[in-house]
């Protein structure tokens, strides 16, 4: 009979152990709600930050609330961090079991990298969206556009490419025309060294000549033929001299 009452306590311990964490729980889950209306107000009133703040509150309290999680993601995204909502999205997207909420959260994941020009991206939520709901006609809008948007990207990256060639083309020939001049000045500098050198060296030659003019050979044997002629004459007049004698005076014989 005791092992019959010590049974029925620990029963009834259970029951009431049930009871208790189901109060708690749907006492938590109310808060959770709470929060998430709460939340819900301040977004419509475009107070997104404020929003937020509740949302995560919520979070706190169920860290599995897809709920919150989405809302969350859409309260980031309204304030412009879009690399942070696309976080919550895909945090969303990949952990819901609801359907809708599912496509959803893919279609916003999608909008928030296009907002960051990640184009690619963007074009897989978009079809992972439809593939969820295939009668999601703006998000077929959304997928359609984007695509334009990455060719026109992709254009884009090929023009610029392109133009970062033909610049670096240009500069490159221009360093090489500014190089070819340099080495042209320096040749004509070359040249006009060499020249004021010669110039100058053929001015030093003029002044050695005013100096010490030099004879021709012709010049040379003129004046030595005229020296030979005036020594000559010089030698016939002493000979001469010296053949006559000294003259004495002699006297008549009468």
């Amino acid at each position: 009979m005791r092992i019959m009452c010590d049974q029925l306590n620990k029963y009834f311990f259970k029951i009431i152990l049930l009871i208790v964490l189901l109060n708690f729980s749907e006492a938590v889950a109310q808060h959770e709600n709470k929060t998430i209306r709460k939340g819900n107000e301040l977004f419509a009133e475009k107070k997104f930050a404020d929003a937020e703040k509740k949302y995560k509150q919520a979070l706190q309290k169920n860290k599995n609330s897809k709920e919150a999680q989405f809302n969350l993601g859409d309260a980031i995204y309204e304030q412009k961090k879009f690399e942070e909502a696309a976080e919550q999205f895909s945090a969303a997207a990949k952990t819901s079991s609801n359907k809708k909420l599912q496509s959803q959260a893919y279609h916003n994941l999608g909008n928030a990298y296009l907002q960051n020009k990640k184009y690619e991206e963007s074009i897989n939520a978009y079809k992972q969206a439809l593939k969820i709901n295939p009668d999601d006609d703006d998000t077929r809008y959304n997928l359609a556009y984007a695509k334009a948007k990455l060719v026109q990207q992709q254009q884009q990256q090929n023009k610029d490419n392109k133009d970062k060639k033909d610049n670096k083309d240009n500069k490159q020939d221009k360093e090489k025309q500014n190089q070819e001049q340099k080495d042209n000045n320096k040749q004509d500098e070359k040249k006009e060294s060499n020249e004021d050198n010669k110039n100058q060296k053929r001015e030093e030659e003029k002044k050695k000549e005013g100096q010490n003019p030099k004879m021709s050979k012709e010049d040379a044997e003129r004046l030595l033929n005229a020296l030979n002629n005036k020594e000559k004459d010089l030698h016939d007049k002493l000979k001469k001299k010296q053949a006559q004698g000294v003259q004495v005076q002699i006297e008549k014989d009468w």
